[in-house]
Order: C-alpha cells, then structure tokens, then sequence
C-alpha cells in the first residue's frame, strides 16, 4: 500500500515536472517575458510578492468573501434540496432558478448583480450562485436515490427523523456531497476571482490580477495565478478532508 501510494506520488511529480519542462522550453522559444514569463521568473516574482502586507491584505479580503458565499450557498441549497424532496410544487418551483443560474454566463451575472450591490460584495454573491445549483441538483438527487425498501421498514418500526437522516439518508448521500464539494469549490474560486477583475474591489486579488493586466507585469499576472490556484486547491483539500470526516463521525 505504502509504495503504491509513493509511486502515484512520483507519477504525479513526474506530470508537473514535465509540464515545467514544457513551460521553461515555451518561454525560451518565444524569448519575451512579455508574452510567456519562464517558470522560474514567475516563482522569483511569487516569492517577492507572498511576504509583503499588500499580498494577505488582497488574500484574506477574497478568501473570505468567497468562504461566505461558498457556506451560505451550502446551507441555502441543502435546505431547498429538502423541500424540493419533500415538497413537489417547490421543486417545479425552483427548478426554473437552477436551470437558469446554471446557463447564464457568470460574467453577465457579475454585470447585473453589480446593479444592485457594491463591488465589495461582489464575490460573495457570485460565489453562492454558481455553487447553488451543483449543490441542489447533487443532494436532491441523492435524496430521491435514498433506498425505498429502507425508508419503507423504518417507518414500519417508528424509527425517528433523526435516525433515519443518520442511518439511511447520509449514508446516500455521501457520494453526492463530496462529488458536489469537489465540483463547487472549484467553480466558487473561478467564478468569485472573475467577479472581482470585472467589479474591481479594493484590496482583492481579482484587483491584483486587473493591475498585472493593464501594467503588462505578465510575471505578476502569472504570480497571482498562482496563488489563485494553490488557495483554490487547498480550499478543496480541507473541505473535501472536513466534510468526510464529519461524514464519517456521524453514520459511526
């Protein structure tokens, strides 16, 4: 098991180094920072940029942001999955929202959510809307792939709401909230940076991101990518981790 687990460790290695080796053999090929900045320009640039003030002001003001959006959208989509699986007409009634939030391209939202609210708070709604209907669609579904024949024989023997939700609808449902997490966060950094490049907020790293554009600092805009992506991945892995856990604690 254990060398199983380094060798996928040194395959995955292996994939980015070769991507690195791409990147470097691009840059020098092209021969202009301008265009396509070398790897290792790019990490001189990112370590310059990651102990400064300016970088976990922008940091901590997006990450929250996009954090409150993340859990409000979790909770508001887990509570209309319910109903939805409860409730018939509320289902055909907020079935209309979903399908449209899930078509609209987030740059048109981003422009007419900025109609109504301040740049600031931007992200935060972003955020809850794209993750809305992954999270819905994902524990409905789970809700009504909830086994009859065991809903049937705990209404037979009296068992409580609370122990049919930890014995009978989590174990469902565990498949379909981690695949949810995994989707939604991703989509909830993408979606929540893009509301900020277009919006441009004080202190965001979407302002970050517009500034490298416009002052042609492709090292800086590669350096914010960066730390865009490793947040992103990091918000997974501790969400993904937690939400497992939490899973598992409970159906113990």
């Amino acid at each position: 098991m254990t060398s199983t687990i380094r060798e996928s460790k040194a395959v995955k290695a292996g994939a980015i180094a070769f991507w690195l080796i791409v990147w470097e053999a691009a840059s020098l090929l092209i021969g202009e920072e301008l265009f396509l900045p070398s790897p290792v320009s790019v990490a001189a640039r990112f370590i310059e940029i990651v102990p400064t003030s300016g970088f976990w002001t922008s940091v901590f003001f997006t990450l929250r942001r996009i954090l409150l959006g993340f859990l409000l959208s979790v909770a508001a989509a887990s509570l209309a999955a319910s109903l939805s699986y409860r409730l018939q007409f509320f289902a055909v009634l907020v079935d209309p929202f979903v399908k449209i939030v899930r078509a609209t391209p987030v740059a048109s939202i981003v422009i007419l959510v900025l109609v109504w609210v301040r740049s600031r708070n931007l992200s935060v709604i972003i955020s809850f809307l794209m993750v809305f209907p992954i999270i819905y669609t994902n524990i409905l579904e789970g809700l009504r792939a909830t086994d009859k024949d065991l809903l049937e024989a705990a209404s037979v023997y009296h068992i409580t709401i609370m122990k049919k939700i930890r014995y009978i609808y989590l174990p469902s449902l565990s498949t379909y909230i981690q695949s949810a997490i995994s989707i939604s966060l991703g989509l909830a950094w993408k979606s929540g940076i893009a509301a900020e490049v277009i919006g441009l907020p004080d202190g965001s790293i979407g302002e970050r991101v517009y500034e490298a554009k416009i002052y042609l600092s492709t090292p800086d805009l590669f350096a914010w990518t960066v730390v865009i992506i490793i947040l992103a991945f990091l918000f997974e892995r501790f969400f993904l981790g937690l939400s497992g856990y939490l899973l598992r604690r409970v159906e113990e």
